[in-house]
């Protein structure tokens, strides 16, 4: 046993590479080309502001590391957009082509493209953004066997506001809080965007659901019923929670629309189904709690009337605080949720422009 066990290691011991294995670690080396053409891609901004309805370019340009020119000529170029989900790990489909082959997804069929102002231009130009387009994007350029990747964030001119149903605080579970704010002309607020409120002097002590999953709530003037007096201000986080089972409010996010928000002048008050008609007469529709926060952070729309909105909520929007009207800030008002048959009040329509 003991010979046996010193013949294993003179072996091992006198062993000598063999000649096939060389050339393998030979050719992976040449394979990597560490001294040769390296694909770069560059985003020249990071982050893009528009609008609902507007058009946008996300910036993306390849080139090579060792070289002037853009593509070595022996690869097609590939481009990819994805979009990227709060945790990067999963990737939507935006737009892919590859030679004078072109591919569009999802809701971006028909909306996107590649500007190729010049020959290293991976550029996306997307048109008639929706709120949906909101987030993180990136571009990747595969030639060969080199590829490389840059990351453009979309952020969207608009408002975030708290929003809970006639049934009262905390009776949303996240997909309900999905189908609210989208019954208002509006969507999930992200995180980002509910922080970008936080420092724009947005307090609410209700947590709402945020587009991760995730329960929070933002609060510019610590108080004991918030988190206690003693705490800072801050966006407070109540985790993530079974999006089925857990019931909260919900942050909604809208931008600016294509329309006119307007107080309806009508010789009486109404009651709700009476406010619906009126509009509907005017050759508009009652407006959505969307775009009375549309109107009044963006346009400025100032109003001290009442006035009955779509999921039969009756608010007024005040952009100059004064006496009776919102006298220590500027805010959309809530009056509540009336009885629709018996309260009378005046009503906010919306007009879309074709």
């Amino acid at each position: 046993m003991k010979s046996l066990l010193f013949l294993v290691l003179i072996s091992v011991c006198w062993a000598e590479p063999h000649p096939g294995n060389s050339s393998l670690e030979h050719e992976r080396i040449v394979h990597i080309q560490e001294n040769g053409p390296r694909l770069l891609v560059i985003a020249e901004q990071a982050k893009i502001f528009s609008h609902r309805g507007g058009n946008v370019t996300l910036p993306c340009k390849f080139y090579h590391e060792h070289t002037s020119t853009a593509g070595s000529g022996t690869h097609k170029i590939r481009v990819k957009w994805t979009k990227l989900t709060y945790d990067y790990l999963k990737e939507v489909d935006v737009f892919v082509a590859m030679g004078h082959h072109r591919k569009s997804y999802g809701s971006y069929q028909g909306r996107v493209s590649l500007r190729e102002s010049s020959e290293n231009d991976a550029s996306l130009v997307i048109t008639n953004i929706m709120l949906e387009d909101y987030g993180r994007y990136k571009c990747e350029v595969i030639e060969g066997l080199e590829d490389d990747t840059a990351v453009v964030t979309l952020n969207l001119e608009g408002v975030v506001f708290p929003y809970s149903p006639r049934l009262g605080r905390y009776n949303l579970n996240f997909h309900d809080a999905q189908q609210a704010c989208a019954e208002q002309d509006s969507v999930m607020a992200s995180f980002d965007q509910l922080y970008d409120a936080w420092r724009s002097g947005l307090d609410w002590c209700n947590a709402g659901w945020l587009s991760d999953g995730s329960v929070q709530y933002p609060i510019t003037k610590p108080r004991e019923p918030c988190g206690g007096k003693n705490t800072v201000p801050g966006v407070r986080n109540y985790g993530f929670w079974d999006k089925d089972k857990s019931r909260y409010d919900v942050f909604c996010f809208t931008s600016n629309f294509n329309g006119r928000f307007y107080y309806l002048i009508h010789p009486t008050k109404l009651t709700y189904d009476e406010a619906v008609q009126a509009c509907l007469r005017d050759g508009s529709q009652i407006a959505k709690v969307g775009q009375i926060f549309a109107a009044w952070k963006l346009l400025g729309y100032d109003r001290c009337d009442a006035g009955w909105l779509a999921d039969g909520s009756v608010r007024y929007p005040i952009s100059r605080p004064r006496k009776r009207c919102s006298p220590n800030e500027a805010a959309v008002r809530f009056v509540g949720f009336p009885d629709k048959k018996h309260k009378l009040y005046g009503v906010y329509c919306f007009r879309a422009y074709n």
